[in-house]
């Protein structure tokens, strides 16, 4: 497992790298996490969940919101009917609806579990519209995202055995041929 441990952490250490270099995450940003921890680990998703591994992959993604500012909120598992664990403080901002449940291994998911009992002051919401996300080992994170979801090609395809995938989201262009956008912003571009 050390050899296995080390390579998650190497992994998310590039892909943290990589959010930081592409500048898409600004303070404030809300980015979900999905992640399958039997997935980094070889397995099928929802069979072998880890806390283990759940603790590298939230370590460095505390890294990236530390250096962002943005805000990281968690999906639990379909069980949970992929409910979002986050700080309090997180959900008072937007405002969003708390929700009953305390996410274990087996009903939320291993990331989502171990988020609850390390993050500050835990909550679950049921939904969140995010800026961002990254999903690992395909939990399907997309019901999340604020339109319009832009895919990000990581070099960094996978942690451990999970395929990666990340998004970032833009405003809808709107108004037809006549339109004018602000070029400034990558808006417009398909990445």
């Amino acid at each position: 497992m050390e050899d296995a441990s080390r390579q998650i952490q190497q992994n998310m250490n590039e892909i943290v790298s990589e959010w930081l270099q592409s500048a898409f995450l600004r303070q404030g940003d809300l980015v979900v996490v999905g992640c399958s921890t039997s997935e980094v680990a070889g397995q099928n998703i929802g069979t072998s969940g880890s806390e283990e591994v759940a603790a590298h992959i939230f370590t460095a993604l505390q890294q990236l919101a530390k250096k962002t500012g943005a805000h990281l909120v968690f999906q639990c598992c379909e069980h949970l009917n992929r409910a979002l664990v986050m700080e309090r403080a997180v959900m008072e901002q937007f405002p969003l609806t708390e929700v009953t449940v305390v996410p274990v291994p087996s009903a939320g998911g291993s990331m989502a579990s171990y988020a609850y009992k390390h993050l500050n002051e835990p909550v679950v919401v049921e939904h969140v519209q995010a800026d961002a996300g990254i999903d690992i080992g395909e939990t399907l994170i997309g019901m999340h995202l604020k339109h319009v979801a832009v895919p990000l090609r990581l070099n960094q395809r996978f942690v451990g055995n999970a395929r990666v995938n990340a998004a970032r989201t833009r405003p809808k262009l709107i108004g037809g041929e006549r339109a004018v956008y602000d070029q400034t912003k990558e808006n417009n571009s398909c990445t």
